[in-house]
């Protein structure tokens, strides 16, 4: 049987390119990432989780991570909270700072979030309050409203089918699912196949979330559950093209390869330049470390330079760090 082809995505009247999406990802997706993976191809990118009580504060913190520019269009903003009144004033903000949708956080399994705020993969505990919580976001505001989640608490409550029936009922438009529960965390392998259970329970799209970290993973995750898009986390890291390279795979079955060791470099120093100009010098360089950690990750020498970076502080010496690490092996490369 022929595969299938992917071309788009429907999340309500917004129309994706791709039915590839970035994960939102606390720490990572910020503007500068957010900006260079949806240039390589990604069909939509979600903002870090934003808790709806800063945001309603307008703690400029919180007001700098749901920034975002016209290129990154269609961008959805995730929201992480458990008053309905208190989600719906931040949906409706974000609605008027241009968001193109508004994405609910009921997946977070992090203690911070979960147990102590009872917010994020805990609301799958109440679903009485998660229906609330929905239907008030998705009354405040006129642009779509979608939900992301885990399996269930744990493996003996895993309720994402019954909760994406209520989230359809409440109005929303897309429904993505981490195959883990939130008991198991980030441990074990994504259940593939439990989405599937997800996507036969509702008529809205699914999007399966979870250990999706090359093209094959994609494809067989697509396979298994019968998602209608796939959204990618960790497997981005060091790698934004992974996305594109994905959608690209999705729409026309050819494999892109990985850029090479130059392209990689400029794209490494774009990200950096970026994040310096989103953060300014001081908190640029300290959130930059791990992404150029990730970029670096199994070239040669790359524990030594990851080390080196960590204990640099002026954005100058950085840069010259760089360069000395990337282009003995772009010389050795062009040999």
């Amino acid at each position: 049987m022929t595969e299938q082809r992917r071309h788009s995505l429907a999340i309500g009247p917004v129309r994706l390119d791709s039915p590839v999406i970035l994960a939102p990802m606390a720490g990572v997706t910020d503007m500068p990432n957010r900006r260079l993976v949806k240039r390589l191809g990604a069909g939509m990118v979600v903002s870090e989780m934003i808790a709806s009580q800063a945001m309603i504060r307008q703690n400029r913190q919180t007001m700098k991570m749901a920034s975002h520019t016209p290129d990154e269009f269609p961008m959805a903003v995730q929201l992480a909270g458990c008053e309905p009144e208190v989600m719906a004033d931040a949906a409706r903000l974000n609605q008027d700072l241009g968001a193109a949708i508004i994405d609910i956080n009921m997946g977070c399994p992090v203690k911070k979030v979960a147990l102590k705020g009872e917010a994020g993969s805990a609301l799958m505990r109440n679903e009485n309050l998660a229906a609330r919580i929905l239907t008030a976001v998705v009354k405040a505001v006129s642009i779509p409203v979608t939900l992301k989640m885990r399996t269930g608490w744990d493996m003996t409550s895993r309720n994402a089918p019954s909760l994406a029936k209520v989230a359809e009922e409440c109005g929303i438009r897309m429904v993505t699912v981490h195959g883990r529960t939130r008991s198991q965390m980030y441990s074990g392998s994504a259940d593939w196949a439990f989405i599937g259970e997800v996507k036969r329970a509702v008529s809205i799209p699914v999007v399966g979330n979870g250990d999706v970290e090359s093209i094959d993973d994609a494809r067989t995750m697509l396979e298994m559950s019968g998602a209608d898009g796939v959204m990618i986390g960790r497997g981005t890291y060091g790698r934004p093209w992974l996305p594109g390279q994905v959608a690209h795979y999705l729409a026309t079955g050819d494999r892109l390869p990985d850029p090479g060791l130059a392209e990689q470099y400029t794209i490494l120093t774009e990200h950096f330049e970026a994040m310096l100009l989103h953060y300014g010098s001081v908190a640029g360089v300290r959130n930059a470390r791990k992404h150029i950690a990730w970029y670096s990750k199994g070239l040669p020498g790359s524990a030594e330079f990851r080390a080196e970076i960590n204990r640099l502080g002026e954005v100058e010496a950085v840069r010259e760090a760089i360069r000395r690490f990337y282009e003995p092996l772009l010389c050795r490369e062009a040999a």
